[in-house]
């Protein structure tokens, strides 16, 4: 199969084609000419008429739910969310029933997606049923498959044991991928604590759950010269702690969530449950922190947490209700209201991920097609009715966004938004 993108813009830092307008021919998966004008004839033609082109973009932490939660979502119904969003490559946690903790689990996944439109990686458990007990075998996960080793949505709260998995994973250069919670901290809190809370009722989670976990996660990373990866922080506390750690040489990278980059814990006065996340909501101070921390480079990565969740787990009292919300198709466009450039979303949630966890792809004649195509300056309202998640608890439906993916092309599939 051909395909043949006429007048894209091409920004990919990396390719020497940056910054120029180029027709791209690929044949079976593979770029095979970029130039000023192609004229060979093609299955498929998409006529990009200026529209900026870049690597695939890539979502390192979604809530696994395939195998045994695909009434929420199941691998297809996550590809399809992510390719609408403009994403090629979507990491998805080890929380699913089974636990992914094994090379069988890792090779369900990795087999399932082949034919997707997307490459949909897994994150392998570091322990055993996630339950923060003895590890399981990573190294068989990772000649497997695995892209990187996390608990996912459990925090691993024994310091002793994260020190036994950030010392097995730097034998191959692995990355620990950990959410910042101390779950002994406040265990049933429901949102941050503040002002807000206490105005609203709900009993609060305060600020020091996070930060100690940060500190501690630092800590490890700094004395077994091992990768860490800390995803969802919400504090400006968090985002000095690893700018600092980082000045010091500590293997430590981040990413924030596009949650906490659009909202604060005033949204929850109206108690919307699609806004009950894990870690909370936090204040405007620390919300504008975070976006300070992605223009200087501190926050490597923004991830969606995309989330799926039954109606039942969202349409009950916001105690009861299921943490998380959708993200996937709704990222870009919500970060351009942020006030963020082009160039730091694009760092954020293309070229910062792709190097972290080493599948770089630049656009030149030999490499896999793994592109998206998008509109900088595209604007509208999200609409609940194009959603393609099997699930419907979304933050972002009815409100304005800046900028959308148009096309994905990855190997020979090729996806119009």
């Amino acid at each position: 199969m051909t395909i043949l993108v006429r007048q894209a813009l091409i920004k990919d830092k990396h390719s020497s084609h940056f910054n120029t307008v180029k027709d791209i021919l690929i044949s079976d998966g593979v770029i095979t000419e970029i130039a000023t004008s192609i004229k060979t004839k093609a299955d498929e033609i998409f006529d990009a008429n200026g529209k900026s082109v870049t690597p695939g973009w890539v979502d390192i932490f979604t809530v696994g739910t395939d195998p045994g939660y695909e009434f929420k979502d199941d691998l297809k119904s996550l590809s399809n969310s992510a390719a609408t969003g403009g994403f090629t490559h979507v990491f998805v946690s080890p929380n699913t029933n089974p636990v992914m903790q094994s090379k069988t689990g890792v090779e369900y996944v990795i087999n399932s997606s082949r034919a997707l439109l997307c490459n949909i990686h897994p994150i392998g458990a570091v322990t055993k049923n996630t339950d923060g007990k003895e590890l399981t075998e990573m190294f068989d996960m990772h000649t497997a498959g695995a892209i990187a080793f996390g608990d996912g949505t459990k925090s691993i709260q024994s310091a002793g044991l994260l020190i036994k998995a950030l010392q097995y994973v730097s034998a191959f250069d692995g990355v620990i991928i950990q959410i910042p919670d101390d779950q002994s901290v406040a265990p049933h809190g429901q949102m941050n604590e503040g002002i807000v809370s206490t105005q609203i009722g709900l009993p609060g989670k305060p600020a020091l759950a996070e930060e100690i976990m940060v500190a501690r996660d630092i800590e490890l990373a700094r004395y077994t010269q091992s990768n860490i990866h800390i995803t969802g922080i919400s504090l400006s506390t968090s985002v000095d702690m690893i700018k600092k750690a980082k000045k010091e040489g500590v293997k430590v990278t981040c990413s924030t969530t596009l949650h906490h980059c659009i909202f604060t814990d005033k949204d929850l006065i109206g108690y919307n449950t699609n806004l009950k996340v894990n870690p909370p909501l936090r204040s405007d101070k620390d919300r504008k922190a975070l976006i300070k921390g992605i223009k200087d480079g501190t926050i490597d990565c923004v991830s969606t947490h995309h989330t799926a969740q039954n109606k039942d787990a969202k349409i009950c009292e916001f105690e009861y209700a299921g943490y998380g919300t959708l993200g996937l198709e709704a990222a870009f466009g919500m970060l351009g209201t942020t006030g963020l450039s082009t160039e730091a979303i694009l760092e954020c949630i293309c070229f910062q991920p792709r190097r972290i966890f080493k599948i770089e792809n630049q656009i030149e004649v030999g490499n896999q097609a793994d592109l998206t195509l998008f509109e900088i300056e595209s604007e509208g309202i999200f609409d609940a009715e194009k959603n393609k998640s099997k699930s419907n608890n979304s933050a972002y439906f009815g409100r304005s966004y800046k900028g959308k993916s148009v096309t994905t092309i990855f190997k020979n599939n090729i996806f119009k938004s």
